[in-house]
């Protein structure tokens, strides 16, 4: 594992689609998370309204975010499934808003191909997919097609079942594991 603290030329990184570059490496990046869910865990459905969303974005730029992180279907334990139109129906009004009114990368947090491509074609940079390509191997086509940076994260299971039989033989060991092989599949 490298040293969190080792610096990568931040020019050799390949630049999002749009003009948004991220300084990986450089420096620790903050991601605001904007959920637009009615069951939210951290602010329990505070921005479904699309004007309050595209306002609480604009706050989160301002406090400092360099990313900001729009999700629309729940990922809190438990949480079910939505199908992909409805997590459009969620995040498009909120994306659209924001049009030209951020000068920092917009992350779609979802693990589904449809709902990656409807948010970068309005200005997505960023590609946050909770399943780390479990759930739809499509979205690697999705960050290819619009050149986005492509974010993979480690969840056991699906939201519905990540709480059930919790167990790690070496948490960190099984973890590293779980990111290397999605990160050999990106």
């Amino acid at each position: 594992m490298k040293d969190p603290k080792t610096k990568i030329n931040a020019d050799a990184v390949k630049p999002a689609m749009s003009t948004h570059r991220l300084p990986l490496g450089v420096r620790r990046l903050v991601m605001g998370i904007l959920n637009v869910t009615p069951d939210s865990f951290s602010d329990g459905g505070k921005n479904l309204d699309p004007e309050i969303a595209a306002e609480r974005a604009i706050r989160m730029a301002e406090e400092g975010a360099d990313i900001i992180d729009i999700g629309g279907e729940s990922t809190r334990p438990g949480a079910l499934e939505l199908p992909a139109t409805e997590e459009i129906k969620r995040v498009m009004p909120v994306l659209e808003k924001l049009q030209g009114k951020l000068e920092l990368p917009i992350s779609i947090d979802t693990k589904k191909s449809a709902v990656a491509r409807e948010a970068c074609r309005a200005g997505a940079s960023v590609i946050n997919d909770v399943s780390a390509l479990r759930n739809d191997e499509k979205i690697l086509d999705v960050a290819r097609e619009f050149d986005t940076y492509l974010i993979l994260m480690h969840m056991r299971g699906t939201p519905a079942t990540m709480q059930h039989d919790i167990y790690y033989d070496n948490l960190i060991g099984d973890i590293s594991d779980f990111l290397r092989v999605a990160a050999a599949k990106a």
